[in-house]
């Protein structure tokens, strides 16, 4: 039974870990699809 124990959360572990990583590489693949830079000011742009 311990054993059995062991593997299901070897699993739960594994699908956790997995589900992890296509979040983040999904996180990933929509910041580079968005055009917008973050790090401007708009209030520069204004002065200019």
């Amino acid at each position: 039974m311990k054993a059995f124990r062991r593997i299901a959360a070897a699993v739960t572990m594994l699908l956790l870990a997995f589900k992890a990583v296509a979040t983040f590489m999904s996180w990933i693949e929509k910041q580079e699809s968005s055009e917008v830079d973050a790090w401007i000011d708009e209030d520069e742009f204004e002065d200019a």
